[in-house]
């Protein structure tokens, strides 16, 4: 069976790449590792991402279990996001990857080092 014929169904780093691999998702967990947020405050952390890019990323971490979307019964009406059990079981795996960054990809870590990285981007691409 040739590479591209290969079913990756029952791998579990496919299955977990699936999900951490989605623009933001990883970002979004580890915001909410530190605590649960309310949309505008994961949004404010999140510099670059759109309310609509947010609100669909938010659903599907629900849809999978990840994410818990919390209403409160007061006025004006509260809703926060909150990690489930199956979302702090991926804490280590973001730990994980934060580590990695500042050990081997330092230069491209911080707002620096990315605006740094999309220059070097752009310029490559007009070259």
């Amino acid at each position: 069976m040739a590479a591209s014929e290969v079913d990756h169904s029952s791998c579990g780093v496919c299955a977990t790449a699936e999900i951490l691999c989605s623009k933001w998702t990883a970002i979004i967990i580890r915001d909410l590792a530190e605590c649960d947020s309310r949309f505008c405050e994961l949004e404010r952390s999140l510099d670059g991402i759109s309310p609509r890019t947010l609100s669909l990323r938010l659903r599907e971490l629900e849809s999978n279990g990840i994410v818990e979307r919390r209403t409160h019964a007061e006025v004006p009406p509260r809703v926060e996001y909150a990690l489930t059990t199956k979302g702090r079981a991926l804490i280590p795996i973001v730990d994980a990857m934060r580590s990695y960054g500042e050990q081997w990809l330092g230069e491209l870590c911080g707002r620096e080092g990315r605006e740094a990285a999309r220059a070097k981007v752009k310029e490559a691409i007009t070259a």
